[in-house]
């Protein structure tokens, strides 16, 4: 009987967390990030899972309609996984009348299984980049 592997599929794990999101659920999308995880981006610097799910719940909070969408996953190994993720949302207040699109280049960084950071931007191809250059370090540093 073949060997069944004890490493996770972070793509898997990142579209149950894109679900989570979509269905608004704090609990589950803050379930797949470590506690001293790392948000970057356009928000800011967020750190640990407490100022994560506050962020969340403030962004969920919102829109009135708000849709993740994932237009490319690509584990680059090492634990790297890159994904383009475009937004879409009507702003909570607005009767329907402003809509919000959004796409960014976001770099996830895995260990054991959890999100240890996320870094977005809002140049798909810089991000891009820079989840190749990190995932050929960390090959670099394992070797």
């Amino acid at each position: 009987m073949p060997e069944e592997s004890t490493t996770p599929d972070l793509v898997e794990l990142l579209r149950r967390g894109f679900e989570a999101l979509n269905r608004r659920d704090p609990d589950a999308v803050i379930s797949l990030w470590a506690s001293d995880a790392v948000l970057e981006g356009q928000v800011g610097n967020l750190r640990g899972r407490a100022e994560i799910r506050s962020f969340f719940e403030e962004w969920f909070g919102a829109y009135e309609e708000l849709e993740y969408k994932l237009e490319d996953v690509r584990d680059l190994g090492n634990g790297v996984v890159f994904a383009v993720v475009a937004q879409e949302g009507v702003p909570a207040g607005s009767a329907g009348h402003g809509h919000f699109r959004q796409r960014e280049g976001c770099v996830f960084l895995w260990e054991r299984g959890l999100i240890a950071r996320l870094s977005s931007d809002g140049d798909v191809g810089e991000a891009r980049a820079a989840a190749e250059r990190l995932a050929e370090e960390r090959a670099r540093a394992s070797d």
